[in-house]
């Protein structure tokens, strides 16, 4: 096959739908993805099987298999994506304008901290289009797995060598009851004492549930009586209508402590600390709008832990959590 020949009948659609299809190992999961039918991937898909000669994917039954053509085409398209990636950067800033997307996924604990972190970015790059996305910790396993983000923002990160992270923000969590709770008038309270009542707790897959029922597997302690609510501000409800007790991030729960709405006992063993990380796969080619983002993020660093980190002050309003925004930088 020669060179003109192939570059004639290559279009850039064909290779977004087949890195799609690559990625997610279905066609009807790369059609969601990319809001197309699956008959359209099926015909994108087969017109670059047609150019390029050789078959890229192959079903048998219901199970989809990647050829040896398909992985050998992945690592070529990754790296055309990212330079055209490097190019339109390299543009926007010889037009003086950083343009381009920005795709994340943060764990619903991190929405909290997030929205500050992007009005930030925004403020100095008006021109990046945002896309964030918040679920559970499960859920951001998998679109990690199946790399449908260019970062995911999430606490206690996999043991896997394929992965990269840099940490952002410690992530504490500390038990919260309703103010008056005969646990804040004993002096030396347990975690005994606390886990024998209800314990309001997150879905299954939730960072903050797991990191919790690890702990109280260490200490040997039972939570003989949870109720699994959905969200954080759902158990928030419960714990301030006497429904139970709860750990939670302490991020989620500041302005509730700050009001008097909640209160912390002192626990021994408390808080539980992990750290939020921006995590992506190491085979994955950063986009220039990523690594900009990255190195956004570094800088931020000092002023995000000093500000997140600093007691709070009884207040009625919601300042106390605005991250602030320099001046000088656009909106």
């Amino acid at each position: 096959m020669s060179r003109p020949h192939l570059l004639n009948r290559l279009t850039f659609r064909q290779l977004q739908v087949f890195q799609a299809v690559h990625r997610q190992q279905s066609y009807s999961r790369a059609a969601e993805q990319l809001g197309l039918t699956q008959p359209a991937v099926s015909a994108q898909i087969r017109q670059l099987e047609q150019a390029l000669e050789q078959p890229l994917f192959k079903y048998a039954g219901k199970t989809l298999h990647v050829l040896p053509a398909a992985d050998a085409l992945a690592a070529t398209v990754q790296s055309i994506f990212g330079q055209v990636s490097s190019l339109q950067m390299e543009l926007s800033e010889l037009a003086g304008t950083i343009r381009g997307e920005l795709n994340l996924t943060a764990v619903s604990t991190a929405q909290y901290v997030v929205p500050h972190i992007l009005a930030r970015f925004r403020a100095r790059y008006p021109e990046v289009q945002i896309r964030l996305h918040v679920c559970n910790r499960g859920q951001a396993l998998e679109r990690l797995a199946e790399r449908r983000d260019d970062l995911v923002l999430m606490g206690m990160v996999p043991d896997d060598a394929n992965l990269a992270f840099m940490p952002v923000l410690d992530n504490e969590m500390i038990p919260v009851v309703w103010p008056g709770h005969p646990l804040l008038s004993d002096d030396r309270p347990t975690f005994e004492d606390f886990a024998r009542h209800y314990v309001l707790m997150r879905e299954p897959g939730s960072g903050t549930r797991t990191a919790f029922e690890e702990y109280a597997s260490r200490e040997r302690v039972s939570l003989a009586h949870t109720l699994e609510l959905g969200t954080n501000e759902a158990i928030k409800q419960g714990v301030m209508a006497h429904l139970g007790v709860s750990v939670l991030p302490r991020l989620a729960v500041q302005l509730e402590l700050a009001s008097g709405l909640l209160a912390s006992p002192a626990l021994p063993g408390f808080p539980l600390k992990r750290s939020w990380c921006a995590v992506y796969p190491k085979d994955r080619y950063p986009t220039p709008v990523t690594e900009l983002f990255m190195r956004f993020l570094r800088e931020l660093l000092p002023e995000l832990n000093a500000h997140f980190k600093a007691p709070l002050e009884p207040m009625p309003g919601h300042s106390v959590v605005c991250l602030p925004i320099p001046a000088n930088h656009g909106s």
